[in-house]
């Protein structure tokens, strides 16, 4: 298996020798990270081999055609061995699983990398030097998730390189900030919300609920929205609150994007949907009951 040795003191001879050079990138300004990739960075530091602090992996994700904003969507682990003096990464492995998450995701492309830890790796700038040539012509992100978890919480951070010095080295490089938000689709909302159900209870085990117990909760969390929101822009109207005008923009856009209908063809509208969806869960059940009897019989004959 081929690897990749980065020296701290020979590195820049060595890129020097090979013919590499250091091109002008896209920085990055925005950063959305999906919370999958969160869980495959800490399932992959779970499973890291016995006395290995860290871990690194590489990120993959989608780029505005500006490269300005990133969008990290799923990663896979990079195998690589530290000493007191040089990092081994193994390249071979990097390529194959790019090659494998190409095929079953082809719009995604290397965006950066990832490692755990409470602080940065002395060997950090080595790593983002050979992330940003994968990435090339845009940078590299960096993704640091604080295992050790030395503020009681697990926290993440995102940063960008940025060379330093007079000489095109890729050791001098200061990571800078990036802002970043969670997003959280809707799929993966359900999953998360479901997850952290099972956290109050004793056995530690979320039970999953039905189509119209998902229906129901959805209806009453959208019934509170609006209630708050109505609070709120009463409060304003008579003089209680004061009016933001940041909040009074999203107002606006949401009811724009609102279709004008009438209250008994919306109303219509909805319980054709609501019967829809009772017939499907009637004939979901009917089927599983159907699955049940067929599997008994067959048991008994």
């Amino acid at each position: 298996m081929s690897m990749l040795n980065l020296n701290l003191p020979t590195l820049a001879s060595s890129l020097v020798k090979s013919g590499a050079t250091t091109t002008a990138t896209t920085t990055a300004q925005q950063c959305y990270v999906h919370p999958v990739v969160l869980f495959s960075i800490l399932d992959h530091y779970l499973r890291r081999n016995e006395n290995q602090e860290r871990v690194i992996g590489t990120l993959m994700g989608v780029r505005s055609d500006d490269g300005r904003v990133v969008e990290i969507r799923s990663c896979f682990a990079v195998p690589h061995f530290e000493t007191s003096d040089q990092v081994e990464v193994y390249v071979e492995h990097h390529q194959s699983m790019l090659a494998l998450h190409k095929k079953a995701s082809a719009r995604e492309e290397i965006v950066g990398w990832y490692s755990t830890g409470s602080k940065l790796s002395k060997y950090a700038a080595l790593i983002q030097d050979f992330y940003s040539r994968e990435a090339a012509p845009f940078g590299a992100v960096h993704l640091l998730m604080d295992t050790d978890m030395t503020d009681g919480q697990l926290g993440v951070k995102c940063m960008q390189g940025s060379a330093i010095g007079a000489g095109a080295h890729p050791e001098n490089c200061l990571f800078l900030p990036l802002p970043h938000e969670l997003q959280y689709p809707d799929a993966e909302l359900s999953a998360l919300q479901t997850a952290a159900d099972s956290v109050e209870t004793e056995e530690g085990a979320s039970v999953l609920v039905s189509d119209m117990e998902q229906l129901e909760k959805s209806i009453e969390e959208l019934r509170a929205m609006l209630e708050r929101v109505t609070t709120y822009v009463q409060d304003v109207c008579t003089g209680k609150s004061k009016a933001n005008t940041v909040i009074g923009k999203y107002l606006m856009d949401m009811l724009a994007v609102v279709p004008k209908v009438d209250t008994k063809q919306f109303s219509t509208l909805f319980q054709s949907h609501l019967q829809d969806i009772l017939m499907v869960a009637y004939l979901t059940n009917l089927t599983r009951a159907q699955l049940n009897i067929a599997d008994r019989l067959q048991r008994i004959v």
